[in-house]
């Protein structure tokens, strides 16, 4: 890819739908599965989140880049969506601690994007037909040979992706001296969960996606944590056997998202690709223990079999989402072990979900005695 002036641009769906607009810079293709989300801030969150790895955004905010780009905002090591559609993208930011534009962070990490779509159409769309693979164009390459390369990209169900998001090698957050000790699996954990964690007085270990049960062990930890992540639950056979183990030995453990779908895959209760899945700051979850409503922020295309859940003996649903009734959350009544779909450390928000890592300390000290 090289950075060039805007020229023409479009949006490629698999089902052979275009959609039109303008490139921003960078030419090139760029292909993934296609969703939106509808956060109105947190641009710069939602590019660095591991959890939208392979997947082509579209933003329903009408700005984009208005506020440029904090160094201290990621929830990465980079950008990690596959490509951004949008509908106005501010070249110039007025944010007085901004370290750059959105522009020069897109050119420097080679992200494409087109903007001058019709997001609300596009959108309206992708709700009444799913959410299905796409490719974005800005350069000349042929209608035909898009929808060829298209039709070989492979489709998110079934596809394991939390390999090419996590750590290659151990590493530590926090302080070293903290009361208690966390071994995280990194199925595409955000810097925001380490963060929520090491406030809380909480040094953590992170390992590989494929790390074993032994290895988290030898870190001695008080509990363990399953991460966020994108892609398939079900081909992380290793993630499941870690998770299967840990609950056998009834270890405090808290998993968020994808570590919410892979604790209920190791209590043979299956997942589901979502028509359409959960993406933004703003859905309503009730909190079936407490009986209090939740705003949560969610970003996710997979969920737990609700039926499933409901018939096995030893779980319990205790969060549901309020716009379509799937699971937002469950526990073990036998075990030290709970999990929600949604994200608790959302930053920059909401934050009515920030007790669940108390949560998870008191379960820690309970276990600890």
């Amino acid at each position: 890819m090289k950075y060039t002036t805007r020229q023409q641009a479009l949006l490629l769906l698999s089902d052979g739908t275009i959609f039109y607009g303008k490139s921003i810079g960078l030419s090139g293709v760029a292909f993934g599965e296609v969703c939106f989300n509808t956060g109105m801030t947190g641009y710069q969150e939602i590019f660095t989140d591991p959890s939208y790895f392979g997947q082509l955004m579209v933003a329903t905010n009408a700005h984009i880049g208005n506020y440029g780009v904090n160094e201290k905002e990621v929830e990465s090591d980079g950008i990690k969506i596959s490509g951004l559609i949008c509908k106005n993208f501010s070249f110039n930011h007025s944010r007085p601690d901004a370290a750059e534009s959105l522009e020069s962070y897109f050119k420097n990490q080679n992200l494409i994007c087109i903007s001058d779509v019709d997001t609300r159409a596009l959108v309206s769309y992708i709700r009444e037909n799913g959410a299905m693979n796409a490719v974005i164009c800005t350069d000349d390459t042929p209608v035909d040979e898009l929808k060829k390369t298209l039709s070989e990209v492979p489709n998110m169900k079934g596809l394991e992706l939390a390999s090419k998001v996590s750590t290659k090698a151990p590493y530590y957050y926090g302080n070293e001296n903290a009361k208690y000790k966390i071994s995280a699996l990194d199925l595409g954990i955000k810097t925001n969960i380490l963060r929520n964690l090491a406030k809380r007085d909480c040094y953590i270990k992170v390992f590989p996606f494929d790390a074993s049960y032994q290895d988290l062990c030898s870190f001695n930890p008080d509990g363990f944590f399953l991460s966020n992540g994108p892609g398939d639950p079900d081909p992380l056979h290793s993630a499941i056997a870690v998770a299967k183990q840990i609950i056998a030995e009834d270890k405090p453990l808290f998993g968020i998202c994808l570590g919410h779908q892979v604790i209920a895959l190791a209590n043979g209760v299956s997942t589901y690709k979502m028509f359409n899945g959960h993406r933004g700051i703003n859905h309503p979850v009730t909190n079936l223990v407490t009986g209090k409503g939740e705003i949560t922020s969610q970003n996710h295309g997979f969920a737990v079999n609700k039926e499933e859940l409901e018939l096995h003996p030893d779980l319990e649903i205790t969060h549901l989402h309020l716009n379509d009734g799937t699971v937002a959350g469950m526990r073990m009544k036998s075990k030290n072990c709970f999990s929600v779909q949604y994200h608790p450390e959302a930053s920059p928000g909401p934050h009515d979900s920030s007790y669940l890592f108390d949560q998870f300390i008191a379960n820690i000290e309970k276990a600890v005695g």
